[in-house]
């Protein structure tokens, strides 16, 4: 039986809480595996696009690590369903404390296209921009 929309919704949740909570708040970035699927693209703001699990997780290493991120809360705007998978509209604050700096907050928007790999909603492609 497919998933519901309010299950698919509950999906998404707990992935990007595993973001916030994993890669951000314990530096855990083997959990990203559990977050893109194997050949998932991201497209990060004034970047080149980055393809395949390995490259997105030496991207957010070095993100995080760099900018000392300590934190990444998601919400969901609006999700639809797209072909085999589904399309997130979110917002996102992110936290960070560089180096010899203040903690500084950054709002930003974000477009995940989402798909089931291994039983699991993952992210496929993922693009964000600051909000301002």
């Amino acid at each position: 039986m497919p998933a519901t929309p309010d299950q698919i919704k509950r999906a998404m949740q707990t992935t990007n809480d595993l973001f916030n909570s994993e890669v951000f708040g314990k530096r855990n970035f083997a959990a990203l595996d559990n977050i893109y699927t194997r050949d998932a693209r991201i497209l990060p703001p004034g970047a080149q696009m980055i393809s395949g699990r390995e490259a997105i997780k030496q991207f957010w290493t070095d993100m995080v690590q760099s900018a000392n991120a300590t934190s990444a809360v998601l919400a969901s705007v609006d999700v639809m369903p797209a072909g085999e998978g589904a399309v997130e509209i979110g917002k996102a604050i992110l936290t960070v404390k560089p180096p010899g700096q203040s903690t500084a907050q950054m709002e930003v928007k974000y477009v995940v296209y989402w798909q089931q790999e291994d039983g699991h909603w993952k992210w496929h492609v993922d693009i964000w921009n600051p909000s301002s």
